[in-house]
């Protein structure tokens, strides 16, 4: 199974259309308000910090190229070819690798576990804006990309969410700049429910060893200069005994 075109095509055109310049995309915070609050997290459960890290959904590589300092080997993938070519171009000391990769395809998730052996991985915000029938395919991914001894880290929107980015939506101006073209190109943020993750992990075999929440700050901005930040859950799972 492969993710539907429908959302393949909608990452393309989205990342073709994207800016080049930091920050121009509404999640592409920086990563000391992103990732830095996510390791603080994620890294008291690493049972094994020196596997491969992959950054599943990198995007163009901001957060990759953040996680490429602090861990020996990092992978950056994305279904979205346009997205990787975006990563490699912001990346031209080769911190980080990064590789166009269909996550819901057993095939390519294989090949990648196959050169990798077990990894951790960093998943922010992806699984949330797949297709429903999506989901399960790339939480599997996940789980054998993990395989026995790394560890996984999800943050995701909360349903909690949904409230704010419809009210940012249907502001009498308009969507905000930057949130305009995510809508634009069909991509809806935040339309899972809370429980479903979990589920989604378990039925994949791994076990939540921690979880919480967090808002996940965007790079949007209110009148009063603040940042527009997104209710979100977290999870830390792995496989035990």
């Amino acid at each position: 199974m492969s993710v539907t075109s429908r959302y393949r095509e909608a990452w393309e055109g989205f990342w073709r259309e994207a800016p080049e310049e930091p920050g121009a995309v509404f999640w592409d915070a920086e990563p000391v308000l992103t990732a830095a609050h996510h390791l603080a997290l994620y890294e008291p459960y690493l049972t094994d910090p020196g596997l491969p890290l992959v950054d599943l959904g990198c995007g163009n590589g901001t957060q990759t190229r953040y996680l490429a300092d602090r861990f020996p080997r990092v992978i950056g993938v994305d279904l979205s070819g346009a997205a990787v070519g975006h990563a490699r171009r912001a990346d031209p000391g080769g911190l980080a690798a990064y590789q166009v990769l269909d996550a819901a395809d057993k095939t390519d998730t294989d090949t990648l576990r196959a050169e990798l052996g077990d990894a951790n991985v960093y998943v922010r915000g992806v699984v949330h804006q797949a297709a429903p029938e999506d989901r399960q395919p790339l939480v599997d991914a996940v789980a054998s990309l993990v395989g026995g001894r790394g560890r996984a880290f999800l943050v995701e929107l909360s349903e909690r969410a949904r409230s704010v980015l419809a009210e940012l939506a249907g502001r009498a101006a308009g969507p905000p700049p930057k949130l305009a073209p995510v809508l634009r190109h069909g991509i809806t943020p935040g339309e899972m429910r809370d429980a479903a993750l979990p589920e989604y992990l378990g039925a994949a075999g791994l076990t939540v060893l921690a979880s919480g929440e967090l808002p996940l700050t965007t790079t949007e901005s209110e009148e009063n200069g603040t940042r527009v930040a997104l209710p979100s859950r977290w999870y830390v799972a792995g496989r035990t005994g």
